[in-house]
């Protein structure tokens, strides 16, 4: 998304500030007037007509460019523009009408006409209300009380466009006085919070002053191409060369995909080993608003900074601290911030590496040990390989090394831990399954052109082949899909966790005179021939998950390519588990209303998606003080419920907790899914088919 000024998440007004609004709203275009409109160069044009060449017979996904995509093209431009609808009222679109239907024919001739026409309109829009907004803030009364019972919507992405510039005013009004309301709750002054909104908005409006046409055929072009799936892609210049070096160089940095929504800086993901991923305070979905340099720098404002401009802040040399200011997924408005400090490094292979623990468990009477492997990424020494070294690092050989180490250490069963695992080498899933069958088809990957190849494991070794659990989350990609996919389709092992990412397309990059284009060529599909794609792999045994499925994962993104499947390749079942789940399943219900650690984990849940659900902030100081305290009164209790029931001490705040994460026996899920691995091994023995897989080489 572009720019989009003041948050989705700034909330409500009164009466006074309206006022103010409306007295300065016919003046405020006239600041704006000398902006030069921006216009297409011929160098765009003809990468318009590349991309719909490579589009229309180069897509895994075969959409004919006609009037009805035109339409659809249209309304995603201007939601990629103006998705909270704060700026065009229904009269501007109304006015855009011409083009619904022709930008297909437009695109096939390289007229940019219509792109550039509309953001125009919006750039002027945009300036004009920043404007407004400067003045209103600097009229803002020192004095001013924040009783009133207004508040505001805080997702406006399914709101009409307004019906005129009145009723915009009003909406910008209370944002003013929510971005105030916010910055008093966080502990400033009237005066200091002035400042603070003053250079946020200057910030902002010069950003978006100092727009190029790149930016817009950019937005333009993506507005088009994410239409045929979110992963395909146009790319300018600059943002190439800057794709281009990520994929070669290691830049110096905090290891986070980040994007651009609304006006913050959201947290995608964590590159698994990186310095973000060690920290352990920055999470997949939290936004980013400020950033400051070393122990000491200020904290700058980046709320409406362009991405590449926030990146280049987080951006510095090795060993150096950065800071960063960040706002929790679930936090409802910038007064529940918080400053995280994270030494910028490069990502080393041996922080991705595979590791090894054990968790012990006492049942019957006897301690049980049960083998936990976390692989953060799928990854292989690509230098080392080509250059013929015997002893190159991958994840496969790293995995067969400790699934040894842990046999010696007498272990009675294995999980395989792929939790936040993104993906990575796919010839690695591929031959990681073959440590745990004897040979056969791991998935298969169907182009453009509707060939289907079949990868598989030929080797006959096994290197275990003892009861198996695979755990994964949201947050597992790709490649951990592919793995977990065929442990449970040829039944070697249970799967555990919560419903997978869903990301089951191959891409390609292309390159154009004009920038490079990023394009779905191909689809994962099971061995079972179900696809991997938007549904990800769903667990045998769920796990309660705080991670919002609605705003994770593939089924989130808007155009995602559907589920789908093929004939499925005939295969060997390892195990008996579709007899044995019933019973799993029962036995882990028992314990999800029993066990502490995991009453806590569906409270939590429930009480995040309680959050989640809600649809207004007040405007009204004390009444947002007051429903701050209610969720940390609420928060405080769950947790002194699970520690009372544990026998230990409650706590007087929320700051007293303790991180024990780094210990796995403090882990539930991991704790749970060896509860399960022990269910597995007592069920299948009064089955009379012990979970195994066969002989172990």
């Amino acid at each position: 998304m572009l720019l989009r000024v003041i948050q989705t998440s700034l909330k409500p007004v009164q009466s006074a500030a309206i006022g103010l609004l409306l007295l300065f709203s016919a003046s405020a275009y006239s600041d704006t007037s000398a902006q030069s409109p921006l216009a297409p160069s011929q160098a765009q044009k003809d990468a318009a007509q590349s991309v719909v060449d490579k589009l229309s017979y180069g897509h895994y996904n075969k959409v004919e460019l006609n009037d009805d995509l035109s339409v659809e093209i249209f309304e995603h431009y201007l939601d990629q523009l103006d998705g909270s609808k704060a700026y065009f009222t229904q009269q501007d679109i109304n006015s855009f009408a011409p083009f619904r239907k022709r930008l297909d024919d437009d695109l096939e001739a390289g007229n940019l006409e219509a792109a550039f026409t509309i953001y125009n309109r919006y750039q002027s829009k945009v300036l004009a209300r920043l404007d407004n907004q400067l003045k209103a803030l600097e009229a803002f009364p020192d004095d001013y009380q924040f009783n009133s019972d207004k508040r505001l919507r805080l997702d406006r992405e399914d709101q009409p466009w307004a019906a005129s510039e009145k009723e915009l005013s009003e909406l910008w009004a209370k944002r003013l006085e929510n971005s105030m309301l916010s910055l008093k709750l966080s502990g400033k002054t009237i005066e200091e919070a002035k400042k603070t909104l003053k250079r946020r908005l200057e910030n902002q409006r010069n950003r978006v002053s100092q727009a190029r046409n790149e930016d817009v055929f950019q937005l333009y072009m993506n507005a088009y191409t994410q239409l045929y799936d979110p992963h395909t892609q146009y790319q300018s210049p600059r943002s190439s060369e800057t794709f281009n070096i990520r994929m070669k160089l290691s830049l110096e940095g905090i290891g986070a995909l980040l994007q651009s929504e609304d006006e913050y800086t959201k947290v995608v993901s964590l590159v698994p080993g990186g310095p973000a991923d060690l920290a352990g305070e920055l999470k997949p979905t939290d936004r980013i608003i400020g950033v400051g340099q070393d122990k000491e720098g200020e904290v700058v404002d980046v709320i409406g900074w362009r991405l590449d401009e926030v990146v280049d802040l987080i951006r510095g040399p090795k060993a150096s601290t950065v800071r960063l200011q960040i706002l929790p997924s679930d936090a409802k408005d910038n007064s529940k911030s918080k400053v995280i400090s994270i030494v910028r490094n490069t990502v080393k292979l041996e922080d991705q590496a595979a590791k090894k623990s054990v968790i012990q468990l006492e049942r019957d009477g006897q301690t049980q040990r049960i083998g936990v492997i976390d692989i953060p990424a799928f990854y292989v020494d690509f230098e080392a390989w080509r250059q013929g070294k015997e002893d190159f690092r991958s994840t496969t050989r790293d995995v067969a090394r400790l699934i040894d180490e842990l046999l010696q250490e007498g272990i009675d069963g294995l999980i395989i831990d792929l939790r936040n695992n993104g993906g990575g080498a796919l010839q690695e899933a591929n031959s990681l399954v073959g440590l745990f069958i004897e040979r056969g088809a791991t998935v298969q990957v169907r182009n453009a052109e509707e060939r289907i190849d079949l990868l598989g494991d030929p080797d006959r070794s096994v290197a275990y082949s003892g009861p198996l659990a695979v755990l994964v989350n949201r947050l597992s990609a790709s490649a951990s899909e592919i793995f977990a996919g065929a442990i449970q389709d040829y039944q070697r092992g249970v799967v555990i966790g919560s419903q997978t990412f869903g990301k089951g397309t191959v891409q390609s990059v292309t390159p154009l005179e004009h920038g490079q284009l990023k394009l779905t060529r191909a689809k994962f599909y099971r061995i079972s021939g179900e696809s991997t794609q938007h549904k990800g792999v769903i667990p045998d045994i769920t796990l309660p998950s705080l991670v919002d499925s609605k705003e994770v994962g593939e089924s989130s993104l808007e155009f995602a390519l559907p589920w789908d499947k093929v004939s499925p390749i005939r295969h060997r079942d390892y195990n008996q588990l579709n007899i044995w789940l019933p019973e799993l399943r029962n036995r882990h219900d028992r314990r999800l209303n029993e066990n502490p650690d995991l009453v806590y984990l569906q409270a939590q849940k429930t009480l995040l998606e309680k959050n989640r659900a809600i649809e207004f902030i007040s405007l009204n100081e004390k009444v947002r003080q007051q429903e701050t305290q209610a969720l940390e009164d609420e928060q405080l209790a769950l947790e002194n419920q699970r520690r009372k029931a544990k026998n230990l001490e409650p706590l007087e705040s929320l700051d007293d907790i303790e991180d024990t994460s780094d210990d796995p026996q403090n882990d539930a899920e991991l704790v749970e899914s060896s509860e399960i691995i022990l269910d597995m091994i007592e069920v299948s023995q009064k089955n009379g088919s012990p979970a195994m897989a066969g002989s172990q080489q």
